[in-house]
């Protein structure tokens, strides 16, 4: 039987700590995203904001192009998750909306 070697084995739990990492980040990100949405429902304000989209992604490619990560994959990273935020600011939306409808 194969013994993993230990380099492996170190390189393997950097990478699991790491993924700790993101997944709290992602969640914080989330937290505050969440909050956004409330306040932009309460200012009646639409849940995506294109022009704002687009220059994060530019600097999210700068900051990727700085650090040594392919540029292309940050923007596919980072679109993917302007999406979900946009899923989410769309459902506070109608459920605020819901509970206009149900109560005037």
């Amino acid at each position: 039987m194969n013994e993993t070697p230990p380099e492996l084995l170190r390189l393997r739990q950097s990478i699991d700590n790491i993924d700790a990492a993101l997944v709290h980040l992602l969640a914080e990100r989330f937290k505050a995203t969440q909050r956004v949405g409330v306040l932009k429902a309460s200012l009646d304000l639409p849940p995506a904001d294109p022009a704002r989209e687009e220059r994060q992604i530019e600097r999210l490619r700068g900051l990727a192009d700085e650090a040594g990560l392919d540029p292309h994959f940050a923007e596919k990273f980072l679109t993917f998750i302007i999406a979900e935020v946009i899923r989410h600011h769309e459902a506070i939306a109608d459920d605020r909306g819901g509970i206009a409808d149900t109560h005037g």
